[in-house]
């Protein structure tokens, strides 16, 4: 419509624009907003072995930045969303048990971002695809769990 004001201006190809990341994170919102309570924590650990995959493309690429974000990420989901999500009370020897594991994890995460080691991101991820597996593999019968004011309600 309007010719730009400045000589150096270029257009910028779509795949670069800011509204690309603003379409992706609203979409991230909106899958969160109307997701289940087993829904929400398989988004959790989706975005855990996303984050490990950028942290170990960062550390072949020797991204500082980068990898520090996906490792913050990674470690944030962990402890953060999977670890806090937990109820002690009810979930017993499981509870604990991943509690255990959620930890264990973490400390794993800042090991492999110190020494920049892949191996230790291997470890983490060959932990996490069982309980991820587990979690995929309940799907149907925990999304038809009548929810109720957040909390779960069983028969």
């Amino acid at each position: 419509m309007f010719a730009p004001a400045s000589p150096y201006y270029r257009p910028v190809p779509a795949g670069e624009r800011p509204m690309t990341g603003m379409y992706r994170r609203v979409g991230v919102e909106t899958s969160v907003n109307t997701a289940s309570p087993h829904q929400l924590t398989k988004l959790l650990l989706d975005g855990f072995f996303d984050a490990v995959a950028s942290a170990r493309g960062a550390i072949r690429a020797k991204d500082i930045e980068l990898k520090t974000k996906a490792f913050k990420r990674a470690i944030g989901i962990v402890d953060e969303g999977l670890k806090a999500s937990l109820d002690m009370k009810v979930g017993g020897e499981l509870a604990t048990n991943l509690s255990n594991l959620y930890t264990y994890i973490c400390l794993r995460l800042t090991q492999a971002n110190l020494r920049n080691d892949e191996a230790i991101l291997d470890e983490c991820v060959t932990l996490m695809t069982p309980v991820r597996e587990a979690w995929i593999a309940i799907a149907d019968q925990a999304d038809h769990t009548p929810v109720r004011g957040g909390l779960e309600i069983r028969a």
